[in-house]
């Protein structure tokens, strides 16, 4: 028998709805980190219905280390407002300002990063890997890997949370957007350092 208790339990861990959360507790048996991994697998179907829709709204957020040192700007976009203006949505924009002040990453996903760019690094690695006598095949693993993981380093969707690297940015937005019920998207960023 599901209680409230279970349900209150759920809610202050996830932020979804009652509704949800006694569905996920009924098809698990009662057992809470089974509700949980359901709710997140539901969250993940939510976000992926959602990407699609237009993000017209949302609200630019800062953030300035106390050392006056870094600043963050950030255009980040929802459907509606009413989820602008909502408590999770600020927090995310709020967290993802620590992110980018923390980790400078320099754009927002991998796919903007421009091949002209990535020259320079991919001159750097065959360089290094030149010398290293393995075999061609071998090196050209070698190579995709580094730059794929140079990729993930400045784009801040596939970073891993600076508070939790069990998630990325990524996974941060559409735990969000199953929270919410709509898209979220950063624009873009500016980060400002002395």
């Amino acid at each position: 028998m599901i209680t409230i208790d279970q349900i209150k339990e759920l809610r202050d861990a996830t932020g979804v709805s009652p509704v949800e959360i006694k569905k996920a507790l009924e098809q698990s048996g009662g057992d809470i980190q089974k509700a949980k991994d359901l709710l997140r697998i539901w969250g993940k179907k939510i976000a992926d219905k959602k990407i699609s829709k237009e993000t017209s709204q949302g609200i630019i957020d800062f953030y300035l280390h106390p050392n006056l040192k870094t600043g963050v700007l950030i255009d980040i976009r929802c459907e509606t407002d009413f989820v602008a203006n909502s408590p999770e949505f600020k927090n995310l924009a709020h967290e993802i300002c620590l992110q980018i002040a923390a980790l400078k990453p320099l754009f927002v996903s991998g796919d903007q990063i421009p091949e002209e760019f990535l020259d320079g690094e991919i001159k750097i690695y065959k360089a290094e890997i030149a010398n290293s006598g393995k075999p061609e095949n071998l090196v050209a693993q070698i190579l995709k890997g580094k730059i794929n993981k140079y990729k993930e380093s400045i784009s801040l969707l596939a970073q891993l949370w600076i508070k939790d690297d069990s998630k990325t940015i990524k996974s941060l937005i559409e735990n969000t957007v199953a929270k919410v019920g709509e898209n979220i998207e950063v624009k873009r960023f500016a980060r400002y350092e002395i």
